[in-house]
């Protein structure tokens, strides 16, 4: 697939293939390859939901992840799975979020997305709308406020200026819309500002965005996954009409609370331009980068 990525983008990267990591040369145009042997010439298709390719992407994540655990590399970079086609091959996990915090022990972890002026974490993610107001918890609200607070401080802010936004239309108005702002947020805020923790909320969720493009935020902490990830996309990604392309997909998406680093891009595998060439590798790039600052503060090295 890497050979045929290098034709298709009329690039002239080495690849050097490696049974290990200390084998890696770590030089500019070259890809260092650890081969799992999943996937041989001529076994799988582009453009298809296959099992056989979910196996693969399924085990290079684990990988990666067992690398990290033992401290042979410093940070684990992703690009996107297909779900389906990891569900087919057997590893029913509903994303790469929940397989790190499974394969590394990790019971207290957050989303955090990483835009051009907004950044956002969330309190519940895959789930249904229904099921993702039943999780919003005291608990898990100041739990995912402390990994606000980790996340931001690992991309070098001091105090971190978090603002939580509510569930309901604004914020309840006292009780009218609903008692989740009463009885959950607001409680999981106290006790944050009593741990020292820079907080503000809850937030009415249509202005609380708008907040934090202007600065009076660093980081939002979302309820559900389309309240944050719409303002988020919104903000970095640009659709060309008159090409149907994407010309900016900036933002990157980090697990925050794991015992290592993992960052990734913030969109899906967009199956339709496979093979072609004209994937956006912006926010990739982005990925690398933010991964690489991340591994820094939290290992010094």
């Amino acid at each position: 697939a890497i050979k045929d990525a290098n034709e298709f983008s009329h690039t002239n990267l080495k690849i050097n293939q490696i049974e290990n990591v200390e084998e890696a040369k770590g030089e500019f145009g070259t890809i260092d390859l650890i081969n799992l042997n999943f996937l041989a010439p001529g076994s799988w298709e582009y453009k298809k939901v296959q099992k056989l390719c979910g196996e693969a992407s399924f085990q290079y994540v684990v990988k990666g992840i067992e690398l990290a655990m033992a401290k042979k590399i410093s940070a684990v970079i992703t690009g996107p799975i297909n779900k389906a086609a990891i569900n087919m091959a057997g590893h029913h996990y509903s994303g790469h979020t929940e397989i790190f915090a499974d394969y590394t022990n990790t019971e207290n972890y957050g989303m955090l997305l990483i835009g051009e002026a907004i950044k956002v974490i969330h309190v519940t993610t895959h789930c249904s709308m229904r099921q993702a107001c039943d999780l919003v918890k005291k608990d898990r609200v100041l739990a995912v406020i402390r990994l606000a607070d980790e996340g931001l401080r690992l991309l070098d802010y001091a105090d971190p200026k978090i603002g939580v936004a509510g569930l309901n239309a604004h914020c309840s108005e006292d009780g009218l819309f609903g008692w989740e702002e009463e009885q959950e947020i607001i409680p999981a805020i106290e006790v944050a500002k009593a741990e020292g923790i820079n907080v503000d909320g809850p937030v009415p969720p249509d202005t609380v965005f708008v907040k934090c493009r202007a600065g009076q935020y660093d980081v939002v902490v979302a309820m559900y996954h389309d309240q944050g990830h719409i303002p988020l996309k919104l903000d970095g990604f640009k659709l060309d009409l008159a090409t149907n392309k994407y010309s900016s997909m900036s933002g990157v998406n980090c697990t925050i609370g794991l015992p290592i680093i993992r960052s990734s891009v913030d969109h899906g595998t967009a199956f339709g331009k496979a093979g072609e060439g004209r994937a956006n590798e912006e926010s990739l790039v982005d990925a690398i980068n933010i991964g690489l600052t991340m591994a820094k503060n939290k290992f010094g090295k």
